[in-house]
């Protein structure tokens, strides 16, 4: 028996041509075709942006947002309860009929779907004005519509696996019989039945087979178009789930269906081929053969049809989109074909113009002789500067590719494509309004994504900084968004931090009020604590060094006296403001990321200076006052601390934060002393002896209370025996009370959390308090919930308090934060062990499906005493599945960067290094890899760097995931001769040598391109106890072999003896020239890191003296051709500033580095001549290198021996000249008119197509020209039906394609 044609419902999948099928016309009451299944492709209004090619879909596929693809239906819906849908019916319905309801509801909501969709269609058909809304509307029901069908699809998909676990079948046969063969009968099937049924057919069925049986299906004449549709989505989902059978296609019997296909009247079907076919690729050959079949005349004609023909023209675009796919498969492209996607790209109306701008970006990063050759260099430099085409940056960052090598930029032949973005802020007659600022915005973003590269900074900054002054000059535009955007873009390349009081200071709030200085503190506080930490490590920042070289050519362009000249003419007192503090964090910054003969000319202000010693000028007064601005903005930024991400040349840190220490601890004690009088008012103003109501308590006099006056036992007393203040605060935590665990979980509802853990802490400072704590309910209530979920008490409650979906909405998880201050005391740990707390502590730990139960558990705790919670996490890191054991690994952070305690062996951190050390051995290397970072920021102090060296860690199992710590032991002796003894520092030595080092430049340029695209991190869901770690840092120099093996003077006699050092110095010096070989660049770029890593270390400096390599470094930083290669050796140099000898020999070479107050080397250096790093060999084009000669091979035959088809051949030519086109037009309408022959001839066709392609056309050109042939033309060609006279004319014309780059035809022109 002969197996059906499978087909896919066409109502099925949501409107997206990759990700389900391509959807069937179809028919109103009336019987005309309603193509609103089809165009709700691009079912996003006109004004939506096409988007970046999507990783997940099918070939040459993109989505129809620019903008990155993140959900926009939580906000037209509320949620729909997944609990409802799943499991809300009632208990005695079978499975059957909740699937039966669920398939109605499907059903239900797949007509209101269809309905918006063709609605939809309908309103884009118009043009009113008031249209716009209704769109909208349409749109977001359409949106509600796709979300539930996912919600329902997704709830019929669990009940169908629900009933899959069912152990016996259904007791009544008939209910089997009815659930197997009730699908055939439903109208619209979900897709996770459909893939049931797919999955089914690939048991039975034989694909080869099936192939066979659809492609003889579709050589049946005269059907439906919705019949050849069905079969093609039944073709791509074959192609879908058997990829190898492409490989084994006939071509010869697919590419005849195909044409046939192509060849149809109907839209919908000739989308439908194009889908197929770019499903068919396989590699550069079958491209070949599918352009055989004339698809290049296809998709022109399919490009330049009206908007209304959308879904054919997007499949035409993916279909080009396809060949990018494939391996060199941009030689394959046409120019022909790439002329007419410039033409859809300059179009300001056409719906496909964004995807068509991507797609040559990416041609121009693939084959850029091809797209110059095309005109299409003009469109994406129009798409960098006009502000409108959302993903400019990409097109920015193709330019920018094509500028690193001199080969390269060559192809760009002004040399000024970079500077478009800066027109319009230059461009001051125009109307501004909204529309005008959002196009700044963009360009702005443009703007700073040059700039955060190499050739971007070194083309903008060539010619004399034209751009940067062009820019800082638009500061005297007096406009107040021009003004302020420019400066919200210095603030972003500059990399500034705007300071916590930035914004009351912008409101014109004064800087010395009390609140501004204590929050300042409190900060500095916190930073002081993380910079503790860093003073001993080596994390160095490239970005720092990066953003001085920016600073320094906004300071040569003229930003201070830019700046100054805003602050003259204010155009608000906001943007005065903005300007002053902008004024001061660049001095700031130019004090510490500059030499000082750069910043010490730049801080005394000299053109305000004079201003203000001008008596007899009234301006004299606006620049004292400015001064006196920038004085206490500066002063501010200093005593504030380093609220930028750039580090300050004082080193007072750790002092600093001593001292602050020690006022907050005279604050805690003069709260202490506070008398009997003024704590009972304290306790009075807080309400809560007057009232029982906790809202209406004033919890920030509570807290006040807690941290100072309960501290000292007389107060206490009297709170506790006296009054009722410990009392009622108690009742409000008490579980059972439902109190304070009904509150939600919201961030101003900590305040309660932190009055419990304080309220905790404190009684924990007294024996008083202890023993209230001990006999107190709260603890005994707490005991008893914890029991519910302890397997060995025995009890159980209905309605147990720490459910999961309290703990998630309520602070019921809070009461672990209590639990938690308990055990930080030992007297703490007693009252838990007490009530046995600790015990169900055990069994909790071990509870199967309570994963947040154990986080909030573990994350809570405290482990600084030695006891049983040390047992308990050491039982979850090894016991507990995989992610309790990741997080409970992430929390020894903590501990294990604390300081080492050399009088004992029992420290916290010894104690938490044991327990990583341990990790290693973990099964899961998830759960390593954590152990790793955590033990390698650790390894940052000398003294537990021993202590895991002491612990002699196997790490040969985990391969790289250990080398980074395997590097850190080379840092020390102790270290170094632990790996001497196990081989490794030979065998890894080797291993750098030969390619490590190129492995290097990749990591270290991917960090650095990661940092300064600024992408904002994804928060993270888990609860983790320290944050921080969780966080990855980008931008700072990975951890490299040589320069961890130079840090001892074992490790800088084994690299002498290796002689590795002496060739690197020769590769830099043989290859500093090269420009052109990207394999030699690597190596170069590989050696000039090691270099630089050795030459950082001051036991480095033997090496830097026995070679000359400093001097071709500085050479390749001044003269490369190469703009990368320059970007790395201007890196090297910073490195080899870091060491105060490899300042000295930079300084012989006309480099000065930057050193801190107390003469330490911070990896800043610049040249003293600093535009040397800008001079590049100019490589824009001259009119001598352009031929303007036309070669014979590719002149372009207009000509014919029937002097009307030659007349139709020079109108068409005409077409593409503004002047002469409208008269050509109606010439050629004229022609047409008269039913000339040459309109019917595949020659005159093949000609004019040749005309297309030589020369540059508009789309409405393009397509007026080829509308007036006949339909019948192309199936001729296409089916290589001409006569013999067609076919003589058409083989004695050249093809176009191998046309060489550099010729230019007149008519272009």
């Amino acid at each position: 028996m002969t197996p059906p044609v499978r087909s896919v419902n066409p109502q099925a999948d949501v409107p997206s041509t990759d990700q389900g099928s391509l959807l069937a016309p179809t028919r109103t009451r009336d019987g005309r075709s309603m193509s609103a299944a089809t165009v709700s492709v691009m079912a996003s209004s006109r004004g939506a942006q096409s988007s970046y090619a999507t990783a997940n879909s099918g070939p040459g596929s993109f989505s129809t947002q620019l903008k990155p693809t993140t959900s926009q239906d939580s906000r037209l819906r509320p949620e729909i309860d997944m609990h409802a849908i799943t499991v809300g019916d009632n208990d005695n319905s079978t499975s059957e009929q909740r699937q039966a309801d669920l398939q109605d509801q499907i059903d239900k909501e797949t007509k209101i779907k269809i309905g918006s969709e063709n609605l939809l269609e309908a309103l884009n058909a118009k043009s009113a004005k008031n249209v716009k809304d209704q769109r909208a509307q349409v749109e977001e029901q359409l949106n509600i519509s796709n979300k539930k069908l996912a919600q329902l699809k997704a709830g019929l998909a669990v009940e169908i696996q629900r009933a899959k676990e069912v152990k016996s079948p259904p007791a009544d046969p008939q209910s089997r019989l009815s659930f197997l063969f009730r699908r055939n009968l439903s109208r619209s099937p979900s897709r996770h039945v459909a893939k049931l049924d797919e999955d089914g057919d690939e048991e039975t069925e034989s694909p080869t087979f099936v192939l066979a049986e659809i492609l003889q299906a579709l050589e049946v004449q005269g059907m439906q178009p919705e019949y050849y549709v069905e079969r093609a989505n039944s073709l791509v989902l074959l192609l879908k789930r058997h990829p190898t059978l492409k490989y084994d296609l006939a071509w010869s019997i697919f590419g005849l269906r195909m044409q046939t296909m192509l060849l149809s009247d109907s839209r919908e079907v000739v989308a439908a081929a194009y889908r197929v076919m770019r499903y068919a690729f396989t590699d550069r050959k079958s491209l070949r053969i599918i352009r055989g079949l004339q698809t290049d005349y296809l998709v022109i004609l399919s490009l330049v049809k009206e908007s209304k023909a959308s879904v054919e023209r997007e499949q035409a675009l993916k279909f080009v989109r396809a060949f990018l796919d494939v391996k060199d498969g941009v030689e394959e492209i046409g120019r022909a074909v790439v002329r007419i996607i410039v033409a859809v790209a300059e179009h300001t109306e056409d719906r496909l113009r964004n995807i068509a701008t991507l797609t040559l970006a990416e041609i121009l990063v693939r084959k850029p002789s091809l797209l110059v050759s095309a005109g299409g260099l003009g469109v994406l430099t129009d798409a960098l500067g006009e502000g409108s085409y959302h993903a400019a940056e990409s097109v920015g960052s193709s330019l920018l590719y094509l500028l690193d090598t001199p080969r390269r930029r060559q192809f760009l032949r002004s040399g000024r494509e970079l500077e478009t973005p800066f027109a319009m802020f230059t461009d001051g007659g125009t109307l501004h309004g909204h529309l005008h600022e959002e196009k700044l915005k963009a360009n702005a973003k443009v703007i700073a994504s040059l700039l955060r590269s190499w050739p971007g900074l070194l083309s903008l900054c060539m010619n004399d900084f034209l751009p940067l002054r062009s820019l800082l000059l638009s500061l005297q535009i007096p406009t107040i968004h021009v003004r302020n955007i420019i400066l919200e873009l210095l603030f972003d390349l500059l990399r500034i931090k705007s300071p916590s009081w930035s914004s009351s200071f912008l409101a014109g709030r004064r800087l010395t009020t009390y609140g501004r200085v204590t929050n300042m503190r409190n900060e500095h506080v916190k930073d002081g604590l993380n910079a503790k930490t860093g003073t001993t490590t080596n994390k160095w920042s490239l970005i720092d060094h990066y953003v001085s070289v920016v600073l320094a050519a906004f300071l040569h362009a003229g930003l201070v006296p830019a700046l100054l000249r805003a602050e003259e003419d204010p155009l608000t007192l906001q943007l005065k403001r903005k300007t002053t503090l902008l004024l001061g964090e660049v001095l700031k910054l130019a004090n510490d990321l500059l030499p000082p003969s750069w910043s010490a000319q730049l801080q005394v202000l000299p053109q305000l200076l004079k201003s203000a010693a001008e008596f007899d000028s009234e301006y004299r007064f606006v620049a004292i006052g400015t001064i006196y601005q920038v004085d206490s903005v500066n002063r501010t930024l200093y005593r504030s601390g380093a609220t930028s991400l750039h580090p300050s040349k004082g080193t007072t840190t750790v002092n600093n934060t001593a001292s602050d220490r020690q006022t907050d601890q005279s604050k805690v004690q003069a709260a202490m002393q506070m008398d009997e009088g003024q704590f009972r008012s304290l306790i009075l103003e807080s309400q809560v002896l007057n009232t029982s109501n906790f809202q209406k308590w004033n919890w920030n006099l509570i807290q006040t209370a807690i941290d100072g006056p309960l501290l000292n036992p007389k107060r206490l007393d009297e709170a506790l025996k006296v009054t009722k203040f410990v009392h009622r605060l108690f009742n409000f935590y008490r579980p059972f009370k439902f109190r304070f665990a009904d509150v939600k979980n919201t961030k101003p509802n900590q305040r309660y959390v932190r009055a419990g853990c304080g309220l905790v802490t404190s009684l924990l400072q007294n024996p008083e308090g202890v023993k209230y704590l001990s006999e107190s309910k709260l603890i005994r209530q707490l005991a008893e919930s914890l029991s519910h979920f302890d397997r060995m008490s025995g009890l159980t409650s209905d309605s147990p308090l720490f459910q999961a979906d309290r703990m998630n909405e309520t602070l019921t998880g809070s009461y672990f934060a209590l639990l938690g201050a308990l055990s930080k005391d030992s007297r703490g740990v007693q009252i838990l062990e007490r009530w046995r707390v600790i015990n169900m502590f055990y069994h909790i730990v071990e509870l199967n499906g309570r994963d947040d139960l154990i986080r909030a558990l573990l994350s809570n705790l405290d482990y600084t005493l030695d006891g049983h919670l040390r047992i308990i996490i050491s039982k979850a890191m090894t016991s507990c599945s995989k992610e309790i054991r990741i997080f409970a690994t992430g929390l020894l952070h903590k501990y294990a960067t604390k300081p080492m305690q050399l009088s004992s062996s029992q420290g916290v951190a010894e104690w938490a290094i044991k327990l990583l050390v341990t990790q290693l051995y973990d099964p899961d290397v998830e759960v390593c890899e954590v152990a790793i970072k955590i033990l390698e920021t650790a390894c940052n102090e000398t003294e537990s760097l021993e202590f895991v060296v002491k612990c002699r860690p196997a790490l040969d199992h985990l391969g790289e995931i250990g080398a980074p710590l395997l590097l850190r032991f080379l840092s020390t002796s102790v270290g170094y001769h632990y790996l001497d003894g196990l081989d490794y520092i030979t065998k890894e030595m080797d291993d750098w040598f030969l390619g490590r080092n190129d492995a290097y430049v990749v990591q270290i340029e991917a960090t650095m391109a990661r940092a300064l695209a600024d992408i904002p991190e994804k928060p993270s869901s888990l609860l983790s106890y320290d944050e921080t770690s969780e966080q990855p840092e980008y931008g700072l120099v990975p951890a490299h072999f040589y320069r961890e093996l130079t840090r001892t003077k074992e490790g800088c006699k084994l690299l002498k003896q290796k002689g590795h050092f002496e060739e690197f110095a020769a590769n830099i010096r043989d290859f500093a020239t090269e420009n052109n070989d990207p394999e030699i660049i690597l190596k170069v770029k590989g050696c000039l890191w090691a270099v630089g890593n050795v030459g950082s270390m001051e036991l480095g400096a033997p090496f830097l003296e026995n070679s000359d390599v400093v001097k071709w470094i500085v050479q390749i930083a001044e003269t490369s051709e190469v703009m990368s290669l320059r970007g790395t050796a201007f890196y090297v140099l910073g490195l080899i500033s870091r060491s105060l000898h490899g300042q000295e020999i930079l300084l012989e070479y006309g480099w000065d580095g930057v050193v801190s107050e107390s003469g330490e080397a911070l990896g800043f250096c610049l040249p003293l001549n600093f535009r040397k790093l800008f001079e590049i060999k100019s490589w824009a084009a001259r009119s001598e290198d352009i031929s303007w000669k036309r070669k014979t091979e590719v002149t372009v035959a207009i000509t014919d021996s029937d002097p009307i088809n030659a007349r139709i051949l020079k109108l068409a030519t005409d077409l593409g000249n503004t002047v002469l086109a409208k008269r050509a037009a109606n010439d050629l309408q004229a022609i047409k008119a008269k039913k000339a022959p040459g309109f019917t001839k595949p020659s005159v066709f093949r000609k004019v197509m040749q005309i297309l392609e030589a020369h540059h056309f508009r789309l409405p050109a393009c397509r007026f020209v080829l509308d007036l042939f006949d339909k019948r033309v192309l199936e001729q060609i296409v089916l290589e039906e001409e006569d013999e006279e067609s076919e003589e004319s058409s083989a004695s014309e050249p093809e176009s394609d191998d046309e060489p780059f550099g010729t230019v035809s007149a008519a272009s022109t």
